[in-house]
């Protein structure tokens, strides 16, 4: 018979903004200030609503797909400007460190898959200081589609050459729970981004935790639960 050691994941795959990262809000306020600068009134709490798609995603969502698409690389380029003065002080939320720490500890790949732009994940993973433990990453910039498409999820499955039934998803929002099911994942859904346990559980991740401490402290018992190392 198979040990239950052999069921469980070999690969821990992170969002990051909003779950490891407090910076949710930071998009919500970058973003409504650009689409501010371009004449755009959304309410911040629809911005809020979005947050976890990628830039090619997410002014569609937003303006509709019949708004003028001419200056969209104009908006994405000023949000990003407007975000990129947070560099230097993005928020770490508690425990999420050690959090990566222990599950590499634990013999998993540890697998960053961000909707942000590659210069966004390397911020944050300078404000995380975990380099050490993380075995791959890869942003909206390494595939055509961000969430809540599958891409993203299925490229860090190839980073962490694992299959989908190997791996657990750790995200935010409702868009990573989204994307997770699509690529055959397991989805744990954290507090951290603001959106509210219903609207998580209702996207259908395994599990939801309010943040990353009492993730580490339910490690034994949530879908990540795997043995130290030898």
């Amino acid at each position: 018979m198979a040990t239950s050691a052999q069921h469980r994941p070999r690969a821990a795959l992170f969002d990051l903004d909003g779950t490891l990262v407090d910076t949710n809000y930071l998009h919500v306020l970058t973003w409504w200030q650009a689409l501010h600068q371009h004449g755009h009134e959304v309410p911040m709490a629809r911005v809020h609503r979005a947050i976890g798609m990628g830039g090619d995603r997410i002014l569609e969502h937003l303006l509709g797909e019949e708004h003028d698409h001419r200056d969209d690389q104009a908006l994405r380029d000023a949000h990003h400007a407007l975000y990129a003065a947070w560099f230097d002080s993005l928020p770490v939320l508690d425990r999420a460190p050690d959090l990566l720490r222990e599950i590499a500890a634990r013999g998993l790949r540890v697998i960053l898959a961000s909707s942000a732009s590659a210069d966004e994940v390397k911020a944050i993973r300078a404000a995380l200081d975990v380099d050490e433990v993380i075995a791959g990453a890869t942003s909206a910039d390494d595939v055509d589609s961000s969430k809540p498409a599958p891409d993203l999820v299925c490229q860090a499955l190839s980073l962490a050459d694992v299959e989908p039934a190997d791996a657990v998803f750790v995200g935010d929002t409702v868009w990573d729970v989204k994307a997770a099911a699509r690529a055959g994942v397991t989805c744990i859904a954290l507090l951290t981004g603001g959106i509210s346990e219903a609207e998580l559980t209702a996207a259908g991740p395994a599990t939801v935790y309010p943040g990353p401490p009492e993730l580490l402290h339910g490690l034994d018992s949530s879908p990540l639960a795997g043995s130290p190392r030898d």
